[in-house]
């Protein structure tokens, strides 16, 4: 049963929790954690009564906090920015939903969206939501693997730790992409094996990028087309790990970024922007996995737009 589509342009507010690890003032710990507002900003909040501590409303921005304290920020409702909202349904049976997102929808909430996202439309569309089984960026398109019933995500949560280890074995989810890339000198296939991982970011605190002390990450890359757009190539690309931003940091790595990315630049490197902006090429194209209670193979693809047929 599904629930009829809602775009309001209020939301309802949202609290964000955090626990208190060590003794800080109720001012330094929002200042020094979430540079996103100003110091007055965090003050006017806390003393219009917006910040909670165990449940009780304080004033005092120099109020002393112990580690154990539970602190609450009641966010009151705002406009979002707008999104498309053409979601796709591409397969959908008892267990399993793969749906086609369209680039510039975020996926969960964060970053000024709440409503406005693929979890807000889950929820305006089904009683008891579909669970997203893996995240694509904001400004990236295309299949997105979901499950409707507990079985259905805990086997393909198994599925996608095999998929590290066991890249094209028969357990193993494959993801295709599409990307555009600059320049069109790339070999015709090459792989890029650099580790991701956290780094620290003025604003947000730490995004992710490519640094020498992350995770391993692979990803495998094969030219489709060069030139169609100036000094750019069209890439098929396989990614047997899922690390956040993986494709463009790997691309920009390896001296090929994608084609309008405002944030990562060649060699990986973070530039003056954040990881929801726009501006690039990606899209999910294709997904095929065991589907997780009838065995069988299951192959999926999600048209992807002109520039990236």
């Amino acid at each position: 049963m599904t629930k009829p589509s809602l775009n309001p342009s209020l939301n309802q507010g949202w609290i964000y929790r955090d626990r208190i690890t060590a003794p800080v003032t109720l001012l330094d710990y929002y200042a020094t954690r979430y540079t996103h507002s100003s110091r007055q900003d965090w003050c006017d909040r806390i003393q219009s009564g917006l910040i909670f501590v165990d449940h009780h409303a304080i004033l005092d921005p120099q109020t002393l906090l112990s580690a154990g304290q539970v602190l609450s920020y009641h966010r009151p409702p705002w406009v979002e920015p707008d999104v498309p909202f053409d979601v796709a349904v591409l397969y959908e049976d008892h267990d399993v939903l793969i749906l086609s997102k369209p680039s510039g929808l975020p996926v969960l909430p964060g970053g000024g969206f709440l409503d406005h996202t693929l979890l807000g439309w889950l929820k305006r569309h089904y009683d008891d939501p579909p669970i997203p089984m893996h995240r694509l960026g904001r400004g990236t398109s295309g299949a997105m693997l979901l499950a409707k019933t507990e079985i259905a995500r805990s086997k393909l949560a198994q599925m996608f730790r095999d998929s590290t280890i066991l890249s094209g074995t028969s357990r193993a989810i494959q993801k295709i992409y599409r990307a555009l890339a600059t320049r069109t000198d790339q070999p015709d296939a090459f792989t890029v094996t650099h580790p991701i991982g956290k780094v620290t970011h003025p604003t947000l605190g730490y995004l992710y990028a490519a640094t020498s002390t992350g995770k391993a990450a692979i990803s495998h890359c094969r030219v489709l087309r060069r030139g169609r757009i100036p000094d750019t190539t069209l890439l098929e690309v396989i990614i047997p790990t899922g690390r956040p931003h993986q494709i463009r940091i790997h691309l920009a790595t390896a001296g090929y970024p994608l084609w309008g990315d405002p944030l990562y630049g060649v060699g990986g490197m973070t530039k003056a922007s954040v990881p929801g902006d726009c501006g690039y090429f990606l899209h999910a194209y294709q997904v095929s996995l065991p589907h997780p209670t009838g065995g069988y193979q299951l192959t999926v693809t999600a048209q992807p737009p002109d520039v990236l047929s």
